[in-house]
């Protein structure tokens, strides 16, 4: 059940059947690999056939941004929109309440810990086996350290498309677990980014609120979002 957007195929779940889903995909046995895609992730993969490729062979991908399914609304489509680092917090809350151990991977030292830290004291039993910053040269020691500890849960943020490329890497070394690129998500969860006051959220207006808040972030979302729609808006022209 999907929605094609540029020549890649999106899953049209719900939030609750993209979480049903997923937790099929913890019990499989392989590593299985979600995308949370959005704008910029179609910009990269536009002049990256490889990074592409990834998406494509992704178990599953779910529209986090809301300029996705803005493209999408703009072709005559539909999707639900998943916030990725909602759905990431769900997914462990899943995972505590099935006794699934968990990996987390990325962000500074100081943002991992904290994150760490607040995950452990917000969500009773979550079992964190393992943990590490975003900060390595050899992915090879902790795709290791990983088969040690073999979580099933992974979740990796590395910032796109680094870590969809560590999670696609790991597909064919790592025991079976699901593995997941969070973004920015380890910032929000450590308290050292603040997540968008709800109304923005209902609005799909997060990426405004911070944007405003981390003007930093105009790099990534100019000029990939207005090139995005505008080759959205093309494509559709042309059918």
């Amino acid at each position: 059940m999907g929605v094609e957007l540029l020549g890649f195929n999106i899953d049209n779940y719900t939030f609750e059947e993209a979480v049903s889903v997923a937790k099929g995909l913890i019990d499989g046995h392989k590593v299985s690999q979600i995308v949370t895609i959005n704008p910029e992730m179609f910009y990269t993969a536009e002049n990256d056939s490889n990074f592409a490729n990834i998406i494509k062979e992704a178990e599953m991908v779910i529209p986090d941004g809301i300029g996705v399914k803005i493209a999408l609304k703009l072709t005559g489509k539909n999707a639900f929109r998943i916030p990725g680092v909602d759905f990431a917090k769900r997914l462990l809350k899943e995972a505590s309440a099935s006794g699934i151990p968990v990996a987390v991977i990325g962000a500074k030292e100081e943002v991992v810990n904290k994150a760490v830290s607040n995950l452990r004291s917000e969500i009773s039993g979550i079992n964190i086996v393992y943990y590490h910053n975003g900060y390595f040269d050899n992915d090879e020691v902790i795709y290791n350290e990983l088969k040690a500890k073999s979580p099933k849960l992974i979740l990796v943020a590395l910032g796109s498309p680094r870590q969809e490329q560590f999670i696609y890497n790991a597909k064919k070394v790592l025991n079976p677990s699901l593995m997941i690129g969070i973004g920015g998500s380890l910032d929000v969860w450590s308290g050292y980014v603040k997540r968008a006051p709800e109304a923005f959220r209902i609005l799909g207006l997060e990426w405004l609120y911070r944007t405003i808040t981390q003007p930093s972030r105009l790099k990534r979302i100019f000029p990939a979002l207005p090139l995005f729609l505008m080759k959205v808006l093309s494509s559709k022209e042309q059918r």
